[in-house]
């Protein structure tokens, strides 16, 4: 068997990590062709040194010029690049076998879709490329001929619960809906006139998972299963009614595909990314990921409950901007990361995400904001709504 070659954008991150320990049990099947980050020096010597990547990108080009360096003094022979055009390249090249496409925020759209175009198999761990420009990357792999693999943990277990040949982009037979869990993060249970005083070091404190900040604050938030019911809409051609989301506190069950003769399928497992990573990587055979199985004994109950949208007004939001459709997934994720970001420094309250997000969207409306299927038309909305909801924050 030919050893595949491996590119991880984003390798520094959780899911680079979660990846790479999957990569560390599979010598024999994977090698590491390419590793990218955005300016951790210190962290991309120490996985050029165990791993041995033939290309190493930095977005941040200081930080090439640094890492270049290092990697001369220590003797090792690593090309290293910097920019954002150097990611794409590395995505898209001829010697590349797979591609996990984990660069958080929209930051990873170009290099997803030079992946995409390129025909490789994309491992896509980023909800928002999806989310900004889901339609043009589902187009694009229909002509590349390339295969997308999604490594959400709710929608890899969707993936894993689709009838035997189904591909994302195409509607899947015999299915009536799809149901997403969510923990209901660190907030679930918090009284709602608490909620405006919670602060960044709370709300990255997940339940269950281990997440990078921005991730933690959309999982507090319930953005991210918002974003993820857009997702899901992308990747699996349903119409916003096949999609529901429901509260599962434990997070052992991933998702669940309900079909038309009444049967409900779905995924369990634990907390651990390793799971649908090692999934996406071997697929379609199966390879140990390092994670133990469940003791059914031991789970007990498990509960779920609808969730309450005044509590996670992002989650309305969200279905809000897939039913309007056009530029609102894509000022939806461009609003929200400028919110969360403001959160996290301080400069805003957690109430006040929401309201940042859907002041934008109500903008946009007013605009009649309009977005085409070509990258320049959508890059231009997620710059258009980053303007605006700064100017929301300043007002």
């Amino acid at each position: 068997m030919r050893v595949q070659q491996l590119v991880i954008l984003g390798a520094t991150g959780t899911i680079g990590r979660n990846t790479l320990d999957v990569a560390r049990r599979h010598p024999q099947r994977l090698q590491i062709f390419g590793l990218s980050a955005h300016r951790n020096v210190e962290a991309m010597l120490a996985l050029c040194a165990e791993f041995s990547p033939r290309v190493a990108v930095m977005a941040d080009e200081a930080a090439a010029t640094a890492l270049r360096l290092r990697l001369r003094d220590a003797g090792l022979d690593v090309e290293v690049f910097g920019g954002a055009a150097a990611l794409a390249e590395l995505a898209a090249a001829a010697e590349v076998d797979q591609v996990m496409a984990a660069i958080v925020g929209a930051a990873g759209l170009v290099s997803t879709l030079a992946a995409v175009q390129a025909g490789k198999r994309v491992l896509i761990a980023n909800k928002e490329p999806l989310v900004m420009a889901g339609r043009l990357l589902m187009q694009t792999a229909a002509r590349s001929g390339a295969t997308l693999i999604p490594i959400d943990s709710e929608h890899n277990a969707i993936f894993q619960c689709l009838p035997a040949g189904s591909c994302c982009g195409s509607a899947p037979k015999g299915v009536r809906r799809v149901i997403l869990t969510a923990s209901g993060g660190p907030f679930l249970r918090t009284p709602m006139a608490a909620l405006a005083s919670v602060t960044p070091a709370q709300a990255v404190r997940h339940p269950n998972w281990v997440m990078g900040p921005k991730i933690s604050v959309d999982s507090a938030t319930m953005m991210n299963k918002g974003l993820e019911i857009i997702e899901a809409s992308v990747l699996y051609d349903l119409a916003p009614t096949q999609i529901e989301a429901v509260i599962h506190p434990q997070s052992t069950v991933h998702s669940l595909v309900e079909y038309i003769d009444g049967s409900l399928l779905a995924q369990l497992g634990h907390s651990d990314m390793r799971i649908p990573i090692a999934h996406a990587l071997a697929w379609p055979e199966r390879w140990a990921s390092g994670v133990e199985g469940l003791d059914m004994a031991q789970l007990g109950s498990l509960q779920f409950e609808a969730p309450d949208e005044q509590r996670f007004a992002c989650l309305r939001l969200a279905r809000q901007a897939l039913e309007t459709q056009g530029a609102a997934p894509n000022v939806l994720n461009a609003a929200n990361e400028v919110a969360v970001e403001a959160f996290l420094q301080g400069r805003l309250g957690y109430t006040g995400i929401a309201t940042v997000i859907e002041t934008t969207l109500n903008a946009a409306q007013r605009a009649n904001l309009q977005q085409t299927l070509d990258l320049d038309s959508i890059l231009d909305v997620d710059r258009w709504a980053r303007a605006r909801a700064q100017e929301v924050l300043h007002a």
